[in-house]
């Protein structure tokens, strides 16, 4: 089908490109930026006046749940979310039942995803058979299933000469290695950042150090196997230094961090709500700060939703009961405009940590408005309101944001030129 968007302020961080322009698309991909090409008759337009075009969002963690926790959530339902807040493309990890751990999984996925056609969804791989941190996984297998990175979740290899020779495996393929870093000794147990907070409501506490030893040891492993890494769901200050110190050294290192962790500090669980109970932990307004500089620096160069769904029954237990985790995929563009309102970063480079970053990070054939390319595009208005919860999608209600009104509305999500998304 040809279409014309017309009249959008269009904003592709990959080029600079920022000015008020029309888009064109033709067969799956972007064929004009601007005047439309020769002989070229849309079938239908959009009125993108007053509306921003960018790169369809690129979201590096989104758990849909399926296959083996359908109470939960599935592929339909947590892609048609992911649309609504914007994403075109999007990871998903491999805590699956059965762990995505073979090719039949992943391709199971992958069907699925296709079938549904609300967003793309590109497999992350268990990194070791069944996440149990001691046989490495079928990663060449999997790579050609599908997957596009590979990791072991919040689950670490207890052995560290294990891990070594996983990496040294993955670099030889040139295959990109995905690390959660925490130690498992001293985050067990923990249910919120070690510190007044947690002292207070008398939590067992996750120090910062839990994230600092693990990422202090993962980046020496990086340097000596010489893999590529992403470090995920980043949470501490002084882990963002470090992150920073490993790329100025010229290590093949990326680093997200999830929304909320931009926007929530641990005082929010000063009344128990189990809404705001996550792993890693909330952290201090310090950190929360230092997560900030690095995003704006763009030392971390991708903001994740870390989308995690659950049935209503798993937060309603006290606090230590419940499960962590937030739902939050359908309102990542709402919730991220939040940080230009006030004033942490501006919108084109908002866009870059929503988009172009995290392709990057990965590798992903995604995140840049070009012509030739696919036409996967987000049409938002940034000057009308999303009350979060109004309309819901996703299968998971585990959302603290829920009645709150946001910044910005997405108005079209597309993908391959096709609406997946209309509000």
């Amino acid at each position: 089908m040809k279409l014309s968007i017309l009249g959008a302020r269009v904003i592709d961080p990959a080029s600079g490109l920022d000015q008020v322009t029309d888009i064109h698309v033709e067969a799956c991909k972007i064929v004009a930026l601007g005047a439309a090409p020769a002989g070229f008759v849309p079938v239908d337009t959009i009125d993108a006046k007053g509306l921003v075009a960018a790169p369809g969002l690129v979201d590096l963690n989104v758990a849909l749940r399926e296959p083996g926790y359908s109470r939960k959530g599935s592929i339909v339902s947590e892609t048609r979310a992911a649309a609504a807040g914007g994403v075109t493309s999007l990871c998903c990890p491999p805590k699956t039942k059965p762990v995505l751990d073979t090719s039949a999984v992943a391709e199971l996925i992958l069907d699925r995803a296709r079938e549904a056609g609300n967003t793309k969804v590109f497999p992350i791989g268990a990194l070791s058979k069944g996440l149990d941190g001691e046989q490495l996984a079928e990663l060449v297998a999997l790579r050609d299933a599908g997957c596009v990175a590979f990791g072991n979740g919040l689950e670490s290899f207890r052995n560290t000469r294990t891990l070594c020779r996983a990496l040294e495996y993955a670099a030889t393929f040139d295959l990109t290695v995905i690390f959660n870093s925490q130690d498992h000794d001293l985050a067990e147990g923990g249910l919120a950042h070690e510190g007044p907070t947690a002292s207070f409501l008398g939590l067992p506490g996750i120090p910062e150090t839990a994230e600092t030893v693990a990422l202090a040891r993962d980046l020496l492993l990086v340097e000596q196997s010489g893999v590529r890494a992403h470090f995920s769901q980043l949470t501490s200050a002084r882990g963002v230094a470090l992150i920073a110190q490993a790329q100025a050294r010229g290590l093949p290192v990326t680093a997200d961090v999830a929304l909320y962790q931009l926007i929530l500090t641990d005082e929010a669980l000063i009344d128990f709500s189990s809404l705001y109970h996550v792993q890693p932990p909330l952290r201090t307004r310090a950190d929360r700060d230092g997560l900030r500089a690095a995003v704006k620096s763009g030392v971390v160069s991708a903001i994740s939703s870390h989308h995690q769904p659950h049935e209503r029954d798993a937060k309603l237990a006290p606090f230590g009961a419940t499960e962590p985790g937030i739902s939050s995929v359908e309102l990542l563009l709402p919730l991220a405009m939040t940080l230009v309102e006030d004033g942490l970063l501006d919108l084109p480079t908002l866009l870059a940590r929503l988009s172009t970053g995290p392709a990057e990070a990965l590798r992903l054939p995604a995140g840049k408005l070009a012509v030739g390319g696919p036409a996967d595009i987000v049409l938002f208005d940034p000057a009308a309101s999303t009350i979060a919860g109004e309309t819901w999608l996703s299968k998971g209600e585990n959302c603290p944001f829920i009645g709150h009104t946001l910044p910005g509305v997405v108005r079209y999500t597309l993908v391959d030129g096709r609406i997946s998304h209309q509000a």
